[in-house]
């Protein structure tokens, strides 16, 4: 069983959002046209409380700057996809009816949540794995936003764990800073993940 998984097309990461991926919309069409043939469809969203620890605001410190949590070193982000705010909505055109599941992350104050699978702690568990576990799916093609965070993070454990993984790079778009996505790129070689 195949599954493709959606990571985190929401207005915030789109051109016009709080913290937009460039290009980030010009993937809706080619994700949409792609749900029909897959097993399962699911979709991450970030979905962070007001004033989260990973806010710049709440350091006092300017956006993207980096700071040690008690997890590691964390980006200091524009506030984003605050739960129930329209950036942290889905992006208007992408087909959120087709999905089985939406997992949502980030929501846990003290701790950002990049990947599908995990906390940033890297093992507190989102539960997708389960999930995907009791339906029988062993495959999986992730797509979204953005290339070098929250893909990244979710095709590299995806694979630790033992799933089959492909990312499609022309579904995805990158932030690309201070040569992110390069280094995201080579993690995810390393991995075992399929760079489509």
């Amino acid at each position: 069983m195949h599954a493709l998984i959606v990571i985190d097309v929401q207005n915030d990461f789109c051109p016009g959002g709080a913290l937009a991926v460039p290009e980030g919309d010009r993937i809706v069409p080619g994700i949409n046209a792609l749900m029909g043939d897959f097993d399962a469809v699911i979709l991450t969203q970030d979905w962070h409380p007001a004033g989260h620890s990973s806010f710049a605001s709440h350091h006092g410190a300017a956006p993207m700057t980096l700071t040690d949590m008690p997890y590691g070193p964390q980006v200091l982000w524009p506030d984003h996809c605050v739960q129930g705010t329209q950036g942290a909505g889905f992006h208007k055109d992408l087909m959120t009816d087709r999905a089985d599941l939406i997992i949502r992350k980030g929501y846990n104050p003290a701790i950002d949540s990049y990947s599908a699978f995990f906390e940033n702690d890297k093992t507190t568990p989102t539960g997708l794995e389960g999930y995907l576990r009791t339906r029988g799916i062993d495959t999986l093609t992730v797509v979204g936003l953005a290339t070098d965070f929250c893909v990244n993070y979710s095709a590299v454990d995806a694979a630790r764990l033992g799933f089959t993984v492909t990312v499609r790079q022309d579904l995805c778009r990158a932030i690309d800073f201070d040569g992110s996505l390069a280094a995201a790129l080579e993690c995810m070689a390393k991995a075992g993940v399929t760079l489509a």
